[in-house]
């Protein structure tokens, strides 16, 4: 008998063991993480945002939790309370004793525990919902009814969302109730079922009717609440958004009469308390069935077939009407910010009598940031523990006075790239800490070739970017074009690729600078950021967080010491405030000496009565099974943060940019202080403000129907435009907006504008030019190019088409494809000549390389134009080594010129080690037949010409060959004028 109870004993306590350490298991790493993060928000300076969620959480936790646990207690309470004091024996009653039996064993752990555990469950669901709560509390008016109901738009976004969460978690807690109740009845005797009836006691008759009863009565409240969620019904679509005539006419009385039938329906479980018999609530439940069935839906469904298909275009003509408005405004394309304006398509003029074209055509951007990233890496790395992102961005710079875009990138840690010694745990976290510099080129210029005087052939030097670096060594000796005062990156977004991406910086006992900086010199880490990890509690913490013993016990960390971890600036936005969306590509920027990321962030809505849902970021695609990855679909945004994230320091600030945003007024009222008003923005800072990609790639989709103002036309599609495929990939994928520093019609100018070409719908001609503005006084105004739709203007894939299938593209394509790739940049569309589209395409080349070794990367060779001429209507293509050359293929001599005026030309510097930064000297005009040499001499300058051709062909040296190319074509055109 001991020894049982010994075992017994033994095996409480082993159980005790196994759940203490489970337990701990899942709790410890809770509040490690907990504590990490306080440390971190106060880092930061965003406590109370961490501080607000973290008990908005908590309640929420505790009341969904508590409502259906204790739903579940009380149901289980009163019916094992009421249970009837004597049960007659039954035949049905040996099958459930034994449960009878082990219930009544264990009563009390099954009812705290089982409402106990989904309680816990449901909170942990619920607690997910803190949001709506605060939205709740805080949210106010948008000023603006919605059509139908004459309610402020507030209500949708703020209070239905909450009493929607409400009536979800009562439908669950008494769903989870009554069979709960009916269970314990059935258990003891409340519930005695025979083969032909089923009896139940007085106290479960109450219990169940009050149970069934309440959750009609939610439903009720249900139907109440449908009829709002109607104006932002999806049956429509794809034709609008919002309810319809259907819905108007049909859906909505029929919510109102179901209404009704389940209020009385409610009213008859109660009666059913009182008359002994539950026939009148089952016929009541029965009618409620059959209506929701035959009003709820087929009646809507003989409206829709019979009355409003045959007439659509009319009877829903004002829902239409709504959905246009509505999205609109939910968007920011309403005709406060949007500008129309009729174009040709067709020029009237040169460009070179426009001063605007002059000044477009001279900062026509010829280096695409999706292609150059490889070019920078392998040209401005200086360490194989420095990378660039894999797609670098454009930002603009006024350098002597003249405003330049220029192709931009941070030169960042890249720690996956650490290799042999260099991954060791000190080395990796406390020796390479962070990045080295920033890196621009001017985005429509690229270096020359050189020509050797012997030989007469080019350099494989040329077509490469002009660098500009602000590094620790130009610092140093105060050679910056971009001046920069703190070159260490320490937060950005290659830094932070890999897992963990902390690092530990300040000095340790005894020791001094360990830092890598240059290869003569070491640094401490000197900036506000980071956690500090000097006294042994915090590094027992991080320890656990990052399961890595040297943290605790390394002599590299020390009383100073500090941990830099959420390296990446979209990370740190999104961690601080945790109620904006991100833009998936922060830009870095020099702004007053510092290198600072820009995060545009938004508010969003998912509800906007009429709005149409749309996505705010590209549809992407699984690389392991090819389908669509899913997208959060909104119906309301507003790019109304800017947020700045230092790339010493990590500081995060968030800056409100616009004023007529009540989402961002509610998030204000959650967080005060946690947004700086527009007058905290510098001018130096929103001088690098862009238009966001994301944002505006969702406009444009909607512009290509919205734009529409009449609801015939809408309903049809006639109007419509489509965005174009991106004709420089084989992959079915949207162009990509481009940035472009254009010259304005009306001040001639430079502006900073994203834009974006528009085809007709399905069609590939060109009906539309969209372009945002990115200056500080037009920011946020966009302009709509609207082509006539009476004559046919070639759209960016007919464009590409008629370039390479050009005989002089083809020709040459073949014969460098032998040795090289070829990929095309981005293409640009620019409206130029009083009523013309200009259309420009860089080509770049790369030597085919069997050694995989990453030594061969892009480099400008030639450059592609097209222009529709004004009076045949005919596209004139111009193809050659510069830009400047191919516009005086198509205008005419005199054109190119402007190419190289102040912003200079692809392919008209010398390289950056033989020149001062930012300098061009004047390209030289080609020899006249006036100056042409002899006869002879022509025909041996075709044999050396062949000569250079085949001898760079054979060593795969493109841009030699590309050079020897041009000089045996012209050395033909010289040869045939000369009348051989």
């Amino acid at each position: 008998m001991t020894g049982a109870v010994l075992e017994s004993r033994r095996a409480r306590v082993m159980v005790l063991v196994v759940v203490g350490v489970l337990g701990a298991l899942i709790v410890i790493p809770l509040l490690v993480g907990a504590y990490t993060n306080w440390l971190w928000f106060g880092e930061v300076g965003y406590r109370n945002v961490w501080a607000t969620v973290l008990v908005t959480r908590i309640v929420l936790f505790l009341g969904v939790g508590v409502l259906v646990g204790g739903a579940l207690f009380l149901a289980m309470t009163l019916a094992y309370r009421w249970r009837p004091v004597f049960v007659p024996p039954s035949r049905s009653d040996h099958g459930i004793a034994p449960y009878r039996k082990a219930v009544l064993q264990h009563r009390r752990r099954i009812v705290i525990g089982v409402p106990l555990v989904i309680g816990l469950f449901a909170g942990l669901m619920g607690q997910t919902n803190w949001a709506l709560a605060q939205l709740f509390l805080h949210g106010g008016a948008f000023g603006v009814e919605d059509p139908q109901f004459g309610r402020d738009i507030g209500f949708y976004a703020f209070d239905l969302p909450f009493y929607r969460f409400v009536l979800n978690w009562l439908f669950v807690a008494v769903l989870f109730a009554l069979p709960v109740n009916l269970l314990v009845h059935y258990l003891f005797g409340g519930l005695r079922l025979s083969p032909k009836s089923a009896t139940l006691s007085w106290p479960a008759r109450i219990q169940v009717a009050v149970l069934a009863g309440t959750l009609i009565l939610l439903k009720a409240v249900a139907y109440w609440l449908d009829r709002y969620a109607l104006v932002s019904s999806s049956r429509k679509e794809p034709t609008f958004t919002g309810a319809g005539y259907t819905d108007v006419h049909a859906v909505l009385p029929a919510k109102l009469i179901l209404l009704a039938i389940a209020v009385v329906c409610a009213i008859a479980f109660v009666a059913a308390i009182i008359a002994h018999d539950f026939r009148i609530p089952a016929l009541a439940t029965a009618l409620l069935v059959l209506s929701s069935i035959l009003v709820g839906g087929v009646w809507p469904l003989l409206m829709e077939q019979f009355s409003v298909r045959p007439n659509a275009a009319d009877v829903e003509r004002p829902y239409i009407e709504r959905n246009i408005a509505a999205t609109r405004d939910a968007y920011g394309i309403s005709a406060d910010t949007v500008e129309y304006e009729a174009y040709p398509g067709v020029g009237t003029r040169s460009p070179r009598d426009v001063p605007a074209d002059i000044e477009t055509i001279a900062n026509t951007r010829l280096l695409d940031p999706a292609v150059l990233s490889r070019t920078f890496t392998q040209q401005q790395q200086l360490k194989n523990f420095y990378s660039f992102p894999a797609a670098l961005d454009i930002d603009r710079y006024e350098i002597d006075g003249e405003l330049r875009d220029y192709i931009v990138a941070a030169r960042e840690l890249s720690p996956p790239s650490l290799t042999g010694n260099q991954t060791d745990w000190i080395n990796r976290h406390t020796v390479y800490t962070h990045g080295n510099g920033f890196v621009a080129a001017p985005a429509n210029r690229v270096n020359a070739a050189v020509r050797d005087a012997t030989r007469d052939t080019a350099s494989s030097d040329s077509g490469y970017p002009i660098y500009s670096v602000s590094d620790i060594a130009s610092q140093d000796s105060g050679r910056q074009l971009i001046p920069v005062d703190q070159p260490r990156i320490y937060y950005g977004e290659v830094i932070s690729s890999t897992s963990p991406d902390y690092a530990i910086v300040g000095t340790a006992d005894g020791e001094g600078p360990r830092e890598y900086d240059t290869d003569t010199t070491k640094y401490t880490y000197a900036g506000a950021g980071g956690v500090p990890i000097g006294n042994w509690f915090n590094r027992l913490a991080f320890a656990t967080q990052y399961t890595e013993r040297n943290i605790l016990f390394s002599r590299a960390v020390g009383p100073e010491s500090k941990i830099i971890f959420h390296r990446d600036p979209q990370v740190r936005v999104q961690k601080v405030a945790p109620w904006l969306t991100t833009d998936a590509n922060p830009y870095p920027a020099v702004v007053d000496g510092r290198i600072v990321w820009i995060v545009d962030a938004y508010t969003t809505l998912d509800n906007y009565p009429y709005s149409k849902r749309t996505a705010l970021e590209e549809a992407g695609i699984d690389p392991m099974t090819g389908r669509n990855l899913p997208q959060d679909e909104i119906a309301y945004a507003r790019n109304s943060v800017k947020a700045t994230v230092d790339a010493y320091d990590g500081t995060v600030t968030l800056y409100q940019v616009v004023d007529d945003d009540p989402v961002l007024e509610a998030w204000k009222n959650i967080f005060p202080g946690s947004v700086e008003p527009q007058t905290a923005v510098s001018d130096s800072l929103r001088e690098h403000f862009r238009y966001p990609e994301d944002l505006f790639r969702m406009q444009r989709e909607l512009l290509s129907k919205y734009h529409v103002d009449d609801p015939r036309e809408f309903f049809t599609n006639n109007a419509f435009w489509s965005v174009p495929s991106d004709p420089t990939v084989d992959a079915d994928r949207n162009q990509p907006p481009f940035y472009v520093l254009v010259g304005d019609q009306e001040t001639a100018e430079p502006s900073f504008r994203l834009a974006s070409a528009m085809v007709g719908f399905n069609r590939e001609f060109l009906s539309a030019y969209i372009s945002a503005h990115s200056d500080p006084a037009e920011y946020g105004r966009i302009t709509v190019l609207q082509l006539p739709t009476d004559t046919l203007t070639q759209g960016p894939q007919q464009i590409q088409n008629s370039m390479i299938s050009d005989t002089r593209v083809a020709s040459e394509r073949t014969l460098l494809e032998r040795s090289n790739r070829i990929q095309y940049g981005n293409l640009l569309t620019l409206p130029i000549a009083d009523g013309g589209v200009l259309y420009v395409e860089p080509l770049y080349t790369e030597r085919i390389s069997n050694t995989h070794d990453g030594s061969t990367f892009p480099q400008l060779s030639r450059v592609l134009v097209s222009f529709r001429e004004p009076g045949s209507g005919g596209v004139r293509i111009g193809y050659g080594p510069t830009l400047a050359e191919a516009l005086d293929q198509v205008f005419g001599t005199g054109t190119g010129a402007a190419a190289t005026a102040p912003g200079g030309d692809a392919r008209t510097a010398p390289p950056a080690e033989q020149r001062p930064p930012e300098t061009a000297p004047p390209e030289q005009a080609p020899p006249t037949p006036e100056t042409a040499a002899p006869d002879a001499t022509q025909s041996g300058e075709l044999a050396n010409a062949l000569q250079g051709l085949r001898a760079a062909q054979q060593r795969g040296d493109n841009a030699a060959f590309g050079a020897a190319l041009d000089r045996l074509l012209a050395a033909v055109d010289e040869y045939v004028r000369s009348g051989r």
